[in-house]
C-alpha cells in the first residue's frame, strides 16, 4: 500500500506516540527502537510515562539523544490508565499533534506501519484501531477490535443463536486478510490512534481507572457519542505479551482481582443497558468459579472480588491503589484508608 504512495485525499499527519511503561526495560527498548527507526514524517514525536520503574528504565532512558523522544517520570506506578491520561494531555498541551497513537511497553508498529496509516484517507473517522498480532503472526486475541451487539440486533442474535462466542463480536481471521478501511465499535490502547480535536471534544481515558478495560471503556464511549472508529489491517502491530499465561487461570498479582472485576461491571453497565441485569447474573457465577484457583488466598480474593463487585455498581474509582495492594497481601486498612482520606503503606 504504501509503495504506491498516498491515497486520493489523505494528507499528511502530524503523529505523537504516547508509550506507558512499568518495569519492562527489554520491552521498552525493542518498542522505542522500532519507533525512533521512523522518519520524522510518519512520527513526530515519542512520549514516554514511566510509571515509577526501578528496573533501570530511568537510567537508559537518559542515553538517548533522539530530540523526538519525551520522558515523564511518576514517582509512583498511576497504571496504565492514569499513565495514558497524563500522555495523552501532555501531547495535546505540549506537541500540537493531529493524531495520537498509544500503546504499552510491549506493543510497537511493525516496519511500514505507520507510513501505512499515513497513507490512509481517514475523512470522516475520529480513532483508528490497528491489526495487532502476536510475534509469530498470528491474530492477538486479547486486541481483536470489537462491535458491541448490544447496539446491533443481528449480531446480538447470532451470538445468542448462533453460540459463536467472542468470534461473533470480534474481528476475526478474515477481517484481518481483507484490505479496506471499515468501522469498528471500541479497540483496545495496543496500535489505537485517535484525532486529536476529537480528544479536545470528549477529554482523556479515566485514570482513576488503573488498570484493565480503560481503553474499551474510553473507545466504546467515543461511538457511542457519535464518532466514527475504523480498522485497517495495512496498519500492523506486534504486541509481544510474554509476561501474560493462558495456562494459569489465577489473577496476578491478586490486586488485580480488585481491577478486573470491578471496570467489566462498569463497562458492561454502559454496553448494556437495559440488559445489564440479566448480563450481570450470566458472569457473576462465572467469575466467583474463578475462586477453586486461588487456594491459600481465597479469603483475600472474596474481600477484593466483593470490593470490586460494589464500587463496579456504583461506578466508584476512589478507592486509593494502595489499600487495594495491602488487603491482597492481608492486611486489614481502615475504612478512612479505602476511602482515601488516608494513606494505606503499600
Amino acid at each position: 500500500m504504501t509503495g504506491n504512495g498516498p491515497l486520493p485525499g489523505a494528507r499528511h499527519k502530524r503523529l505523537v506516540a504516547v508509550v506507558v511503561t512499568h518495569r519492562r526495560l527489554a520491552q521498552l527498548q525493542a518498542t522505542l527502537h522500532a519507533l525512533l527507526a521512523y522518519p520524522e514524517r510518519d512520527l513526530a514525536a515519542v512520549l514516554v510515562v514511566d510509571n515509577a520503574s526501578d528496573d533501570g528504565t530511568p537510567e537508559w532512558l537518559s542515553t538517548l539523544s533522539d530530540p523526538r523522544l519525551i520522558v515523564l517520570r511518576n514517582d509512583a506506578n498511576l497504571g496504565g490508565a492514569g499513565g495514558f491520561e497524563q500522555g495523552m494531555r501532555h501531547a495535546m498541551e505540549a506537541l500540537s499533534p493531529d493524531w495520537i497513537v498509544v500503546m504499552d511497553d510491549d506493543a510497537r508498529p511493525e516496519p511500514g506501519a505507520l507510513a501505512a496509516f499515513q497513507a490512509l484517507d481517514l475523512a470522516g473517522y475520529d480513532g483508528f484501531a490497528a491489526a495487532v498480532r502476536n510475534p509469530d503472526g498470528t491474530v492477538c486475541e486479547m486486541n481483536r477490535p470489537t462491535f458491541n451487539p448490544f447496539w446491533n440486533k443481528r449480531i446480538l442474535l447470532r451470538a445468542l443463536i448462533g453460540g459463536g462466542g467472542r468470534d461473533t463480536f470480534h474481528l476475526g481471521q478474515q477481517d484481518f486478510e481483507t484490505q479496506g478501511l471499515r468501522p469498528i465499535d471500541g479497540a483496545s490502547f495496543v496500535g489505537f490512534f485517535v484525532r486529536a480535536a476529537t480528544v479536545a471534544r470528549r477529554g482523556y481515558p479515566d485514570p482513576d481507572l488503573f488498570l484493565y478495560g480503560e481503553d474499551t471503556i474510553y473507545t466504546l464511549g467515543l461511538t457511542r457519542d457519535g464518532h466514527r472508529i475504523g480498522f485497517d489491517p495495512s496498519v500492523r502491530f506486534e504486541h509481544d505479551n510474554s509476561t501474560y499465561s493462558a495456562t494459569d487461570p489465577r489473577i496476578r498479582p491478586l490486586w488485580k482481582v480488585y481491577y478486573y472485576h470491578r471496570n467489566l461491571l462498569i463497562l458492561y453497565r454502559m454496553a448494556t443497558g437495559i440488559f445489564f441485569g440479566p448480563v450481570l447474573c450470566l458472569y457473576l457465577p462465572k467469575w466467583l468459579l474463578r475462586l477453586r484457583h486461588h487456594r491459600g488466598e481465597r479469603r483475600r480474593f472474596l474481600r477484593l472480588f466483593g470490593m470490586a463487585l460494589r464500587d463496579g455498581l456504583l461506578r466508584r474509582t476512589t478507592v486509593p491503589h494502595s489499600a487495594i495492594v495491602a488487603i491482597a497481601r492481608g492486611a486489614d486498612p481502615s475504612e478512612e484508608a479505602i476511602r482515601g482520606d488516608v494513606s494505606a503503606k503499600e
